[in-house]
């Protein structure tokens, strides 16, 4: 028989899973426990910091050999890496991308940099992330193909990426979104920033479009401090990627040319070092998480109205962070939990706040939301760091 639920149920439960030698729990810390220190001072001793240095070559090789993925381009940030492969895919001024309400600002806030305007659409509870047959019906209805693309029949502006966000760490199904990508002429881009070591029918995320990118903030399941990375299966991609983030400074010894407009946006050789360090942990790290997650779910299994989000059949995912779902009638009390959590130094919070509610994106078009809205209702994130 399940036990009852409550708040202190829930606190009791988590303090029965989480390690009771700790002041504070956090979300995701990182673990340095590999060659981060041997690496980062090789890069001090060396004086090789900045963008160019062996540490980033070796990265880049580093995560196309994980990924599957033909090329891998170092970045600052995913955010970064987001803004140039929206570049890459021909988003221009005034077109709509479609990307999910439930993701994190930063998904949004690329398309803004290139003039463009955030779509937002559903997502469903099999993945947390976009729903491709309701993206389906919804296009039927609102767009039509004319000879320059998809447009939105509502707004007449052209519609012409999609980029699913793999929700913490778990994979969109993308095999029906490949589909509808075909089907509307629409550029695929995948926002994997959480879902490093996440595989959709034994293919690595980060390989169903033309473009994805990376993450590698401090809380990720990798860390290079900040940083990002562009992954492509295509050479000229990777090339005119590659020029791109360097100034599009042309090579010459010693003669500072340009011939685009570039960005200052490669990662620095000191980031990749700690990269490489802890890439080589990648296969522990997930081992690890994958043993919290079934931690997690076996003890709130034992409890009414509550479960732990758990990846489809379809795909194998790092649990980058583990979710707590409320049923319905339960929502009413997330915040209390939240707030009681925290209290006890154990580190909760809820799902980002949907898209549309944001003030810069209110005005933004948006198909009907409700299991998003749902979704955002019921998610906390739970204490997710490797060595718990």
């Amino acid at each position: 028989m399940k036990r009852e639920f409550s708040i202190n149920t829930i606190i009791q439960t988590l303090q029965e899973v989480l390690p009771k030698d700790r002041e504070f729990i956090a979300l995701h810390e990182p673990l340095f426990k590999g060659n981060e220190w041997t690496y980062v001072k090789d890069c001090l001793d060396t004086g090789w910091v900045s963008s160019i240095g062996q540490y980033v070559d070796r990265f880049e090789q580093q995560l196309a050999d994980y990924t599957g993925a033909k090329y891998a381009v170092a970045v600052v940030n995913g955010t970064a890496a987001l803004h140039i492969c929206l570049q890459m895919a021909g988003v221009a001024a005034g077109d709509e991308v479609i990307m999910p309400a439930l993701t994190f600002v930063a998904t949004a806030n690329a398309v803004c940099y290139c003039g463009a305007i955030p779509h937002f659409v559903d997502s469903e509870a099999r993945s947390l992330g976009l729903d491709p047959y309701k993206l389906a019906d919804y296009l039927d209805d609102i767009s039509e193909l004319r000879l320059k693309g998809c447009f939105n029949k509502k707004t007449g502006r052209r519609i012409k990426a999609v980029v699913p966000m793999h929700t913490f760490g778990h994979p969109v199904d993308m095999e029906p979104l490949v589909e509808v990508c075909r089907k509307f002429r629409l550029e695929l881009i995948e926002d994997a920033a959480e879902s490093l070591g996440s595989y959709y029918k034994g293919i690595h995320t980060g390989n169903w479009g033309r473009l994805s990118v990376l993450s590698f903030n401090g809380n990720k399941i990798v860390t290079t401090g900040g940083g990002g990375a562009i992954l492509t299966n295509y050479e000229s991609l990777a090339r005119l990627v590659k020029h791109l983030c360097t100034q599009a400074k042309l090579l010459h010894p010693w003669s500072l040319n340009h011939d685009m407009v570039g960005y200052n946006y490669r990662m620095p050789n000191i980031n990749a070092a700690l990269g490489c360090a802890q890439l080589a942990q990648l296969p522990e790290f997930i081992e690890k998480k994958r043993a919290l997650a079934k931690r997690y779910q076996e003890a709130f299994s034992e409890v009414e109205g509550v479960e732990i989000f758990h990846e489809d059949d379809y795909a194998y995912s790092n649990y980058w962070l583990n979710a707590l779902l409320l049923d319905e009638k339960y929502c009413a009390e997330r915040d209390k939990l939240l707030e009681i959590t925290n209290g006890h130094a154990i580190m909760t919070r809820p799902a980002w706040t949907l898209m549309h509610r944001l003030p810069m994106y209110v005005n933004c078009p948006r198909m009907d939301l409700s299991g998003a809205e749902s979704l955002e209702r019921r998610i906390i994130n739970l204490p997710s760091s490797v060595f718990l």
